[in-house]
């Protein structure tokens, strides 16, 4: 298996039935978690050729020569959002924090090439 995992070339086998979850997991990726095994609750959301996706649903048959980015490659990019979460009172145990935040920065970003996924204030209302 070759991919890239927060910019750094990664060569490994892995048995057939692993998830990225798993692997990512193996790798030290701790902001990854899962809380439902069900693809319900989004705590695993990662990046996948920069697409938000559930890692605990990725065989990793499907990342073969693929791009996989967690909240440890995006220090940098979450710093702000997380402190606005705190800062607002929107922070809870912090359990799920990094799979919103990879969420949110998915949205962020798209919003950036597509202004018309910003809702304004009446679009909410």
């Amino acid at each position: 298996m070759k991919l890239t995992l927060n910019g750094r070339r990664i060569v490994e086998d892995v048995a057939p039935d692993m998830t990225l979850f798993d692997f990512l997991r193996s790798h030290g990726c701790k902001s990854v978690k899962c809380g439902c095994e069900t693809t319900s609750c989004g705590l695993c959301t990662v990046w996948l050729d920069e697409r938000p996706v559930l890692s605990c649903a990725v065989p990793m048959a499907r990342v073969e020569g693929r791009a996989v980015t967690t909240l440890e490659g995006l220090q940098a990019e979450s710093a702000g959002l997380a402190r606005c979460m705190a800062e607002e009172g929107a922070e809870q145990c912090g359990f799920c924090s990094p799979g919103l935040i990879m969420n949110v920065l998915a949205l962020a970003r798209a919003a950036a090439d597509d202004p018309s996924l910003v809702a304004t204030r009446e679009d909410l209302s």
